[in-house]
């Protein structure tokens, strides 16, 4: 459950309560049981993270008065199997940003989650999670951005958000700098996004650019999800991918997810990759639910993609399998 602390300290000077403010401990616990193969080796071992990633938070809000408040985020990844922080070398490397919510709209500064990474969850049947994370082929240039300034604005199902991330590299404003963009629309059973990336690398001779429509329908019995992805880059990189999905709910406390990606790489040749994966979800609790899925990555001969978020390296050409069963409690 969570814990809000409310008036979390008093004013020194004027000895008057903090009014209208409020700060949040949050966070996830998720351990599993994962097996591998890279079609050389296997390997069972204990992970973390596969239907979503341990971490524990704190966030809040003040309100300002005309309709404005200020808000904060700062999220810090772990490994429960270990104890470890997730990124040795930041503390809070998941989410790290102040801003302001208004009227308006949103306006944020700090690390922030991508366009693409933050709307996984509209086009694809896994929701970026499980043997089916669609990050296991579509380009994401990453799931969070160093010194991002953002925008959003949400009215009448329409949802929109741009981002600038500054690349901070002396004399040259250009370099290792992103720009992104989100558009969304959802009304109904109907929930669509277009979003875009472009990120510049460190010398500025070149971006990775990346555009993806997707979306997903609710037929009530079961929900499909379908989405195209297109990335180009610096000499050989232009790659396209395609997903489609299902979810269906099993009971009233159970769903089921089948997943189809594709990707294409249309510079180089014998570089094709497919994944196909099956998973299912229980909530035992609102914030306790047991998982399993199974995903199986079929490469082309120049090609090692991994099914799933595994990480034993596949050879050249060989399928990548990946089956966990765990356990994830939020608090």
């Amino acid at each position: 459950m969570k814990k809000s602390l409310i008036a979390l300290a008093v004013l020194a000077a004027s000895g008057a309560a903090m009014a209208q403010s409020s700060v949040t401990l949050y966070g996830v616990v998720d351990a599993n049981l994962t097996w591998e193969d890279n079609g050389a080796t296997s390997v069972t071992r204990m992970d973390t993270g596969r239907l979503n990633g341990s971490r524990w938070g704190l966030k809040g809000s003040e309100d300002l008065g005309g309709g404005m408040s200020a808000i904060f985020t700062l999220e810090s990844g772990f490994n429960p199997d270990t104890g470890a922080q997730a990124d040795a070398a930041r503390f809070f490397n998941r989410q790290s940003f102040v801003g302001f919510v208004s009227g308006f709209g949103t306006v944020k500064l700090g690390r922030q989650m991508t366009p693409v990474y933050a709307n996984a969850a509209t086009f694809d049947s896994f929701s970026n999670a499980l043997a089916g994370d669609s990050a296991s082929l579509f380009q994401y240039s990453g799931s969070r951005t160093d010194n991002v300034i953002s925008y959003s604005y949400a009215a009448s199902g329409f949802r929109g958000e741009v981002q600038y991330g500054l690349g901070e590299v002396a004399g040259n404003n250009s370099a290792s700098r992103m720009i992104g963009g989100v558009l969304g629309y959802k009304m109904g059973p109907v929930d669509v996004v277009l979003t875009y990336e472009d990120t510049k690398n460190a010398t500025n001779t070149g971006s990775s650019k990346v555009t993806l429509l997707g979306g997903n329908y609710d037929f009530g019995v079961v929900k499909a999800f379908a989405a195209y992805s297109s990335e180009k880059g610096l000499g050989t990189i232009d790659v396209r991918d395609w997903h489609l999905g299902l979810t269906a709910p099993v009971g009233t406390a159970g769903k089921a997810m089948v997943s189809y990606i594709k990707e294409e790489d249309r510079f180089n040749a014998n570089r094709d990759s497919t994944l196909v994966a099956v998973g299912y979800t229980h909530n035992l609790s609102k914030r306790t639910a047991l998982y399993t899925s199974y995903g199986q990555m079929k490469n082309d001969s120049a090609v090692a993609n991994r099914a799933g978020g595994a990480s034993l390296v596949t050879p050249l050409g060989n399928t990548s399998k990946l089956f966990n069963v765990g356990v994830r409690h939020m608090f």
